[in-house]
């Protein structure tokens, strides 16, 4: 064994107890760090002949990058929609690393952890009250969970014309009708080979809405004359968390042949809420569900799932059945995650959410979506009642679209963003709401309080008053 490697094996308890307790640093002062880095990014350095073994890495870590690390898994990143780690999550990656399992198999000899994958598939559904007629597993992120059930609905598109385009590729334009999709699905459409351009854009409800229009849908499918589509429908939009009307989707369904896949990457969470579950009302209707546990589940980075009705089992291993080897059999028989998703090689994804879920129950997730909606609501009424800032839609759940009161001059808007990510207080992304530059912030971290708010509102007051 080499010498470095053979020490730290020897010293592995004190290695990690080190690391420990700079983990446990980073956690305890997670509100005081800063949410953007001004650190100068050091030079890349090549590899040396000999290593440095454990500790002097960690050292040479903590001299160049650990200054960078910001505090995206704290309270006050509402940027993008970025949750943080649960401490029972994190008990559960760490584990997922230490035992470094591969989960494909859940029976025979070898590594069978996909076991622990589809007890917490049946976790995840039980938390969204979704029927037990979806197959599910875990992939990095919204993409891939987007991607998965886009392709299984690829090739349903060509068995409604006796054709495997999984096999013999994609022969024909395939009619994708949506309105609002975020662009993971349109990233999909082009990796899938249906093409990022060729969707057919559906038109909007009227006003502070992101919604499907069902009117000028079902203008769009009888256009289509009776041609089999797939429709991408949205439980969240990006900007405003507006739902598509579920259930006028549902009757359309009774009518017209078509997939219905919803992307529910965050806003599928409303489930957990009494107050705001009527707006999944009948989404369990969808062909397949996008959903990211690294947003509101609070689990570590990369966790997504994606479901897709189990009555579609076969053409989902026409999809992705590891057809070149053989010694795994019949994929219908012996279920293997191997042969129901892209990645033939994964980590225990599953783990941290198991160990989530478990440790907060519906109860722990039902309290977590209730203080992030509770906590959007606060902003946003902070917003209403200032003289500088506006809000451009309604708060509907957990994320806020805001600007600079009047016709502000975009350059000022950005000089204003700028300085306020810049401060190492807080972090907001910039967006476009109906062709406007716009600010947005997004609740998901289960730290969040109403001091946090507060002491934003202070900032933002702050750095207006100086442009």
């Amino acid at each position: 064994m080499n010498k470095l490697l053979q020490s730290d094996l020897s010293e592995l308890e004190s290695l990690l107890e080190k690391v420990k307790s700079q983990g446990l640093d980073y956690i305890n002062t997670i509100n005081d760090r800063p949410t953007s880095s001004h650190q100068k990014i050091p030079e890349t350095l090549g590899l040396n002949n000999q290593g440095l073994g454990g500790r002097e890495t960690l050292q040479l870590f903590n001299e160049r990058f650990e200054p960078l690390i910001v505090s995206s898994s704290g309270p006050r990143f509402w940027g993008y929609v970025i949750g943080g780690s649960t401490p029972a999550s994190i008990m559960g990656d760490w584990l997922a690393s230490v035992y470094d399992q591969n989960p494909q198999a859940i029976k025979g000899t070898g590594d069978i952890s996909a076991n622990i994958e589809l007890e917490t598939i049946q976790l995840i559904l039980d938390l969204f009250d979704l029927p037990k007629s979806y197959v599910g597993g875990f992939v990095t992120g919204a993409t891939m969970s987007n991607f998965t059930c886009l392709a299984v609905a690829r090739q349903w598109i060509g068995k409604t014309a006796g054709k495997d385009f999984a096999k013999e590729g994609i022969t024909e334009k395939i009619p994708v009708l949506t309105a609002t999709p975020h662009s993971s699905a349109i990233k999909s459409l082009a990796l899938l080979g249906m093409g990022s351009n060729t969707i057919v854009k559906v038109k909007t409800i009227d006003g502070h809405r992101e919604a499907i229009s069902i009117d000028d849908l079902e203008a769009q499918i009888k256009k289509l004359n009776g041609r089999p589509f797939i429709l991408i429908s949205s439980a969240g939009t990006v900007n405003t968390v507006d739902f598509d009307d579920f259930k006028a989707i549902k009757k359309l369904k009774e009518t017209y042949n078509f997939w219905w896949h919803t992307d529910a990457a965050f806003g599928g969470f409303a489930a957990c809420s009494n107050t705001h579950k009527h707006f999944l009302e009948d989404w369990d209707c969808s062909d397949s569900i996008t959903l990211d546990c690294h947003k509101w589940l609070n689990v570590p980075y990369e966790s997504a799932v994606f479901l897709v009705k189990e009555e579609h089992r076969l053409l989902q291993t026409e999809s992705f059945q590891n057809s070149n080897a053989p010694y795994l059999g019949d994929p219908l028989e012996n279920f293997n995650y191997l042969n129901f998703l892209p990645e033939n090689s994964r980590r225990l994804k599953a783990l941290p959410a198991w160990f989530s879920l478990r440790a907060y129950g519906k109860e722990g997730y039902a309290s977590i979506v209730e203080n992030s909606i509770a906590l959007a609501q606060y902003f946003g009424n902070k917003i209403e009642e200032s003289h500088d800032f506006k809000l451009l839609a309604p708060v509907r759940l957990n994320n806020i679209v805001f600007n600079l009161k009047g016709k502000p001059d975009q350059d000022v808007l950005d000089a204003f963003l700028s300085r306020l990510n810049g401060s190492g207080k807080v972090f907001m992304t910039p967006t476009f709401y109906h062709d406007e530059k716009a600010i947005r912030a997004s609740f998901v971290n289960w730290r969040t309080t109403e001091k946090d708010v507060d002491l934003v509102c202070k900032e933002m007051q702050r750095i207006i008053n100086t442009i």
